[in-house]
């Protein structure tokens, strides 16, 4: 999701700064901690093979190759829909540097690239999410769709779950379930609000699809004054592609005030990554127009006893059920540093004391204030 328009982002330029009783929460959990390690900036307008590397708003990890799959979400703007392979070099538990090594694009069914919004806005891609699937030797990888009027053109587009091979031919698609379809007016999904995140579980037999926002139905957004705005986590069997489970996880309230009144802030999902049985870690992400830096927690997330919502259509104060319960791991407000719009985020390779790395990345939206921030974690687990 791009964070800015062009007016949002001249009035970031201007006043720029560092920057529900439903819902269960706890403020920290004992037995996994994520510690802070380093963070590593891949510079502005940075060109490989003819591409601009921006816009990062996926990475997934193959241990086999020790190896990242990163997607862009650019419309194809400057080159086709893609994604890249790199290596995060790390050493003494610091990110030393990163290599990119290749560059696909994103085939439709057809075989054809993505056109880009000038073209045909109707088929034009916007990529946020990819994972690898070693037990296929392929990815998978979400797009937004789009609900918007383009170059005088109304489009209604699905969001929607592709599989691929590693050159980013179409192999196959996911179902959609009906309410993540996109209608015009007030119904379906929210514009820039839907398909985000994706994980496999560690049989890679499920994928769990998140969207960011409440689609329609389900309520109104995350607000400065207002926590509990439901997303739904969707479970998808591998083989069928069919959706066999829905749930719903209560967001923060957005973390500060926009700098000018009623202007532009969100709070959504646009990550998710499977850590244990039912439990998936959720990347939350709060922006606020005029304040640069996004706020940024990380949440473990308990599916266990949350209500299959598959077959609602809707989630409001009538339908009795029971979300996801949160607990939080991480606030990267606490670092206090400036943090960009992080939108990637995957296990990495197992670090020299044994513990897991976390790796997270940020969409700089191609812009000059922006940045393409990849952060390093440890992962600490007590047993």
């Amino acid at each position: 999701m791009t964070k800015l328009n062009s007016f949002y982002f001249l009035l970031v330029i201007i006043a720029a700064t560092a920057c529900s009783p439903k819902i269960t929460t706890h403020s920290s959990v004992q037995k996994l901690q994520l510690k802070f390690l380093d963070v590593y900036v891949i510079p502005h307008n940075y060109k490989y093979e003819r591409t601009i590397v921006g816009g990062l708003s996926g990475i997934d990890y193959d241990k086999k190759s020790d190896q990242y799959y990163i997607i862009s979400d650019e419309r194809s703007a400057t080159s086709p829909a893609r994604f890249y392979t790199a290596k995060i070099n790390l050493k003494n538990n610091k990110i030393a540097g990163i290599n990119f090594t290749s560059v696909s694009t994103l085939k439709q069914p057809d075989g054809k690239t993505f056109p880009s919004m000038k073209e045909d806005p109707a088929r034009a891609a916007d990529p946020e999410s990819i994972r690898y699937n070693p037990t296929k030797d392929n990815l998978i990888w979400s797009g937004e769709g789009d609900k918007a009027t383009r170059n005088g053109v109304a489009v209604l587009q699905d969001p929607s779950v592709y599989e691929m091979d590693l050159k980013g031919n179409f192999i196959d698609s996911f179902h959609i379930p009906g309410m993540m379809r996109m209608q015009a007016g007030e119904a379906g999904p929210r514009t820039n609000g839907v398909f985000e995140g994706l994980t496999f579980d560690k049989d890679y037999k499920s994928l769990y699809v998140s969207t960011e926002e409440p689609i329609f139905k389900d309520g109104r957004r995350a607000d400065f004054d207002f926590a509990g705005a439901l997303v739904r986590i969707t479970k998808y069997d591998v083989a069928t592609k069919e959706p066999v489970a829905q749930f719903a996880y209560l967001l923060d309230a957005v973390a500060r005030k926009p700098l000018i009144a009623d202007a532009f802030r969100v709070n959504g999902v646009p990550e998710i990554l499977w850590y244990d049985d039912n439990k998936l870690l959720v990347m939350e992400r709060s922006f606020s127009t005029g304040i640069l830096s996004c706020t940024i927690k990380i949440y473990l997330a308990d599916l266990t006893a949350a209500t299959n919502v598959l077959h609602y259509p809707a989630l409001n104060d009538s339908v009795n059920y029971k979300p996801a319960s949160k607990a939080l791991l991480f606030n990267l407000d606490n670092l206090s540093r400036f943090v960009d719009n992080l939108e990637g985020i995957t296990f990495g390779p197992v670090l020299p004391n044994g513990n897991r790395s976390l790796i997270l990345i940020a969409d700089n939206n191609f812009q000059m204030l922006e940045k393409n921030q990849v952060f390093l974690f440890e992962v600490v687990e007590q047993h």
